[in-house]
């Protein structure tokens, strides 16, 4: 497949202008052409070459972000440089999910099968204690008062991880990373049904800030309709200031006194943020948590994240049922899948969290024969009593159950570079707006109410509780796949709280073992256990299955219509297929969408 004229429009003329096409971005994306080599590939086209020169490929779930990664693959970057544009264009036109005032996770898979991770995750100020979150009375804090406030906010990440990445992976120069987002703040781009739909109900958080409500609203209260152009100047004055000064000018300077001025400012307790905490932050090189599964091996990202080894334990706890007979509408498959996310999760809430400040034994929950003992309590016919956390090979001793509220934002993106290389990157601000509070044109991060709000139960410890400096634990789930005979197979990843894993987890499966192609395998249904409860997707075949899920012991079971996401990119016998979850085609369409 050669390029489109419509691309090819957007990278001759401003990003921006092609901001206000309503081109959804769920099709099968182009082969690209980088603009070293498009003279001589478009001559080999003329004399009949049956393929142009392939440039990457590009999945996120936002055509305008898409649109700046083909950009930046076109002009010969690698897919390391492409996934930056990206994170900074969604900055801009996903501010509900995600940003530069948030932190993220970038896994990148290269054609020879080496694996890395890179933490962006935001952290602690240093004046966080295990009470953070707790009132007078030892009492956790209500969720809301939690979160719109500066008690919420983590120094954000993503700005470092971007930079280490690129500094290590990166060919074009930094200023034309950021340069798509420039234009998208500066030029404006215009709102979807989705962003509107997220913006309902939610003034108080998403118009926490005054500039914040006059961009986002009108003066009556109501969001700004869909086909509405949003011009944000101050943060195109931010971008521009990062262009020109390089990503370092994050965290020095004016720029992160006045952050951590404006985070302390709302923030109820006698210390909180301050510039040597944003001076001081450091995104981390993290080993990737590799595993087997069916002959496929699947690396994601390991602690602080839960994500990648839950992806691992489900898939591995599934592996002595023949999953590929039973069929992609079995309910039997989907009883199972749910039974294995229960058991997973019960590990996930005791044993994960910053390996910086505890011990998490990564390996021993991974490990094979610990996963082939807990895959015996999976019973095809019947629902399971009384999962209880395992006992892996070097657990530790002495750990607590926490308490935290599930994560509901998060954006994820992946793109493939010219020679195979994949990268799998999940950006977030935590919650929808993250706390409210808005600098330099962007949301903050409400990350921190990923902690466990109780730092102890008993006496005893929790993993996950607040320390200064620390990053709390993540569900982030970006994940790169390799085929049986060691070649680049599948970058996948999610977004969506406590359900990434699941949903990374169910679309590996799809492809892997029901053969499906990347769009069926992101179309199937979602069903999810947490504690007793089952959660099923509302209008899917399985809401239609519910009594007979009831019949082998599902009895508390409600529907729910929650827009999930997954984004991922496929290697097919003609090449990398990337597609969104089509789930997204009716709210990323503006009026009158072709």
């Amino acid at each position: 497949m050669i390029i489109r004229a419509s691309f090819a429009l957007c990278t001759a003329l401003a990003l921006a202008a092609c901001a206000t096409t309503s081109t959804p971005s769920s099709r099968q994306l182009p082969v690209l052409l980088p603009s070293e080599g498009q003279a001589e590939a478009l001559e080999q086209l003329q004399d009949g070459a049956e393929s142009p020169v392939f440039a990457g490929t590009v999945a996120t779930a936002d055509f305008r972000a898409t649109a700046a990664g083909e950009e930046i693959l076109a002009a010969g970057g690698t897919a390391t440089d492409a996934a930056i544009a990206i994170m900074l264009a969604l900055t801009v036109v996903e501010p509900q999910s995600s940003g530069i005032g948030g932190g993220g996770f970038l896994v990148r898979g290269t054609p020879d099968g080496q694996v890395i991770a890179y933490d962006g995750r935001e952290k602690a100020p240093s004046a966080a204690m295990p009470d953070w979150f707790l009132d007078e009375s030892g009492a956790p804090l209500p969720k809301k008062e939690a979160t719109i406030s500066g008690l919420s906010v983590g120094v954000p990440g993503n700005v470092a991880l971007a930079k280490l990445a690129h500094d290590r992976h990166g060919k074009l120069d930094w200023a034309t990373l950021v340069a798509p987002a420039i234009r998208l703040a500066r030029d404006g781009f215009v709102v979807n049904p989705r962003l509107v739909t997220v913006l309902e109900g939610r003034l108080d958080r998403a118009g926490y800030d005054p500039k914040a409500g006059a961009t986002f609203y009108e003066a009556d209260g109501t969001p700004r309709a869909a086909g509405t152009t949003i011009r944000q100047p101050e943060l195109a004055a931010t971008l521009e200031k990062l262009a020109a000064e390089g990503p370092g000018a994050f965290y020095s300077g004016d720029f992160a006194a006045g952050l951590a001025a404006h985070i302390a400012a709302d923030t109820p307790r006698s210390a909180g943020m301050t510039a040597a905490d944003i001076s001081a932050y450091e995104p981390a090189v993290r080993s990737a948590v590799c595993g087997s599964y069916r002959g496929y091996r699947i690396c994601g990202m390991g602690p602080p994240s839960s994500g990648g080894i839950a992806v691992l334990q489900m898939l591995k706890q599934l592996e002595r049922f023949d999953i590929a007979a039973m069929g992609p509408r079995s309910l039997t498959a989907w009883h199972l899948f749910l039974e294995s996310q229960r058991l997973a999760y019960t590990d996930r809430e005791l044993y994960t969290g910053d390996a910086d400040f505890v011990d998490v034994p990564v390996e021993g929950l991974i490990d094979e024969a610990y996963l082939s003992g807990r895959s015996v309590m999976l019973d095809a016919g019947r629902r399971s009593e009384g999962f209880v956390p395992g006992t892996p090979p070097r657990a530790p001793q002495a750990r607590a159950m926490g308490e935290h509220y599930p994560e509901s934002g998060t954006t994820h993106f992946v793109t493939i570079g010219a020679d195979g290389t994949m990268v799998s990157y999940t950006s977030t601000i935590e919650g929808a707006f993250g706390s409210g509070l808005m600098y330099g044109g962007f949301y903050l991060n409400n990350e921190l109410t990923d902690f466990s709000f109780l730092p102890e139960r008993g006496g005893v410890p929790v993993a996950n509780r607040v320390q200064g400096n620390k990053r709390p634990r993540s569900s982030m789930s970006p994940t790169v796949v390799y085929d049986p005979e060691g070649r680049p197979f599948m970058a996948v990843g999610a977004a969506g709280g406590p359900t990434i894993p699941i949903q990374t987890a169910r679309a590996i499966m799809g492809v892997i073992d029901f053969g499906l192609t990347l769009e069926e395998a992101l179309a199937q249904p979602m069903i999810m256990g947490f504690g007793e409860r089952v959660i099923v997707e509302e209008a899917s075949w399985l809401e239609a299955a519910i009594p007979q899920l009831n019949a082998m012991g599902h009895t508390d079971i409600v529907t729910s219509d929650f827009l999930y996401r997954t984004n991922g990119a496929l290697r097919t016998r003609n090449g990398w297929n990337a597609a969104y979850d089509p789930r997204l085609d009716s709210v990323l369409r503006l009026s009158g969408a072709e």
